[in-house]
């Protein structure tokens, strides 16, 4: 038997037969192009063909009623319009004078890189969209064919270098018993996939590929393969499969039940989401409401800002489909790591602590103020409250609420209709925010704490430097007496607090939230009944 150890993506057990996916990519011969306005036409071409088959898949997903793969090959066609990347393609023809098929690898690798090393883990996870459609531009030129997955027709575990994003929407899913990848991130599409399917999933191993067709155990709560067990091991995983299988299909009874402790005491769980399509998940974890709606997602993968209509249009969708339920958007957290190349924002050495989000709102007023109109409007449609993100001063709240009235005020003359019940909130995501959160509750109706910010802005910790990985402490008593000075500040003034970052869906938390007085947890889809669960066997009297 040979045991592996990989990261974990996502919990469970497999068992069953390996299947190796191989994928490597074949090397792109570097050529001195002596017509570069050939290279160029060649690659503009090229471009619009694999523009056609993206759209062609999308239609084919679609009609399968498969939106979170249509969305993807959307995103994918925006990418291939991207002006950084077809800027770079062009600068490799012209400058340097090479062929196309090396112009586009090297393009989508330099961008790559620089997905790869944002500071967000959605943002990151866009370094293998870039080399996904690289991939297929340089297919087309080359004269070949995207290599495509085809597992056998028994469910097996499949083994890969990576995936991309469209290798895996393709994927037949009931074939698949687990993913696990030697590369990758725990936000890559095989991840989200594999969270969206329930299944366990592994990266970062060093497996072998003559382990195909061998039989294996995928262990994905403790990130391990075990192939050619003995029985003994077998049995042992079987086992823990079945108490495992009996465990979700208890989970999925807790919908429709409160989220309430074994003493009484009840908090909201509401749910994550970056998108419209994000809202089928929410509801189907039967998620209470929505603590946080990214809205940064509407601005990026394109060439111009969203208009108002586009951005009332996904509001007001998020609205209905939540049929009451509590919708809270973020404005915009564009800046940072969410590079967005129509926004022209200067570069910077430490992005982190720079021209970003808020700060970036009201200095371009105009910006914010049609993304207010859009929600005001969204509206009169549902449940709906603003929230503001990185505030460090009350004066930024405070000039956040005059541009706030002056949009009502604007709406109300055009005779537009608008709820006059929107509640608008901050997000505790600075120290400063903390040690001011006394001032900033007599302005504002709630809180909502962003603990992947909170975390390395108190630790001065960079989050994504695996050197730091030991500093990154998301349990250190400083954030959690920065988390307990926020909530005491919150509640001395009667507004509610909710906690929206990774750390609100550690289930080793859930006791010490409530005993706080917590009073909503913003999570994953995915892990809305798992908090659930965790809520309903505290108890707080002892």
């Amino acid at each position: 038997m040979v045991k592996l150890q990989g990261t974990r993506v996502f919990g469970g057990y497999a068992i069953g037969t390996v299947s190796f996916f191989d994928n490597k990519k074949e090397a792109v011969e570097r050529r001195h192009a002596a017509d570069p306005s050939a290279e160029e036409a060649r690659f503009n071409e090229a471009r619009e063909k694999a523009k056609a088959e993206l759209q062609a898949l999308c239609d084919k997903t679609m009609n399968a009623a498969d939106d979170e793969s249509a969305k993807i090959f959307e995103v994918h066609q925006m990418m291939l319009d991207d002006l950084d990347f077809e800027d770079a393609v062009m600068e490799g023809i012209r400058t340097e004078g090479v062929n196309a098929e090396y112009a586009v690898q090297q393009a989508g690798q330099n961008l790559s890189e620089v997905f790869a090393q944002m500071d967000d883990e959605y943002m990151r996870a866009r370094a293998a969209d870039l080399l996904d459609i690289s991939d297929r531009v340089i297919a087309i030129l080359s004269g070949k064919k995207k290599k495509t997955l085809s597992p056998t027709d028994e469910p097996v575990i499949l083994l890969a270098e990576d995936l991309s994003p469209s290798e895996t929407v393709q994927l037949d899913r009931s074939k698949i018993l687990a993913f696990v990848t030697r590369f990758g991130s725990v936000n890559s599409h095989t991840a989200i996939l594999a969270r969206s399917m329930g299944i366990p999933a592994i990266i970062g191993l060093d497996f072998d590929a003559a382990m195909d067709g061998h039989q294996a155990i995928v262990d994905g709560y403790g990130g391990l393969l075990l192939t050619d067990p003995d029985e003994e091991t077998l049995k042992h995983y079987e086992e823990r499969k079945q108490q495992d299988d009996e465990a979700r299909a208890l989970l999925g009874e807790l919908k429709g039940k409160e989220n309430i402790t074994l003493d009484g005491r009840t908090i909201e769980i509401f749910a994550n989401i970056g998108g419209v399509d994000d809202v089928e998940d929410a509801l189907r974890n039967d998620a209470g409401g929505v603590g946080l709606f990214r809205s940064e997602f509407l601005y990026l993968g394109r060439e111009d800002y969203p208009d108002e209509e586009t951005q009332f249009q996904a509001y007001k969708t998020v609205a209905e489909k939540m049929n009451g339920k509590k919708v809270i958007i973020r404005t915009l957290d564009i800046g940072a790591d969410k590079r967005v190349s129509y926004f022209d924002l200067p570069p910077e050495e430490n992005p982190a602590l720079g021209y970003r989000a808020i700060r970036i709102c009201l200095d371009r007023p105009d910006v914010l103020r049609t993304q207010l109109r859009a929600i005001l409007r969204a509206s009169a449609f549902g449940n709906i409250a603003v929230m503001y993100p990185m505030i460090a001063s009350v004066w930024e709240i405070q000039r956040l609420k005059e541009l706030f009235a002056e949009v009502q005020g604007d709406l109300s003359d055009e005779h537009i209709a608008f709820s006059d019940e929107v509640e608008q909130g901050v997000m505790i995501e600075t120290p400063a925010a903390v040690l001011i959160s006394e001032e900033l509750a007599q302005e504002v109706d709630f809180f909502s704490i962003g603990t992947n910010d909170l975390t390395q802005y108190v630790l001065a910790a960079d989050r994504q430097n695996p050197r730091l990985a030991p500093y990154s402490d998301a349990h250190h008593p400083a954030l959690l007496r920065a988390i307990r000075m926020t909530v005491e500040s919150a509640h001395r003034y009667g507004k509610a607090v909710g906690i929206c970052g990774e750390l609100a869906a550690d289930t080793l938390m859930t006791e010490f939230f409530l005993q706080l007085g917590v009073d909503e947890l913003s999570v994953t889809p995915s892990m809305v009944l798992a908090v659930r669960d965790a809520v309903r066997k505290t108890d707080l009297r002892g």
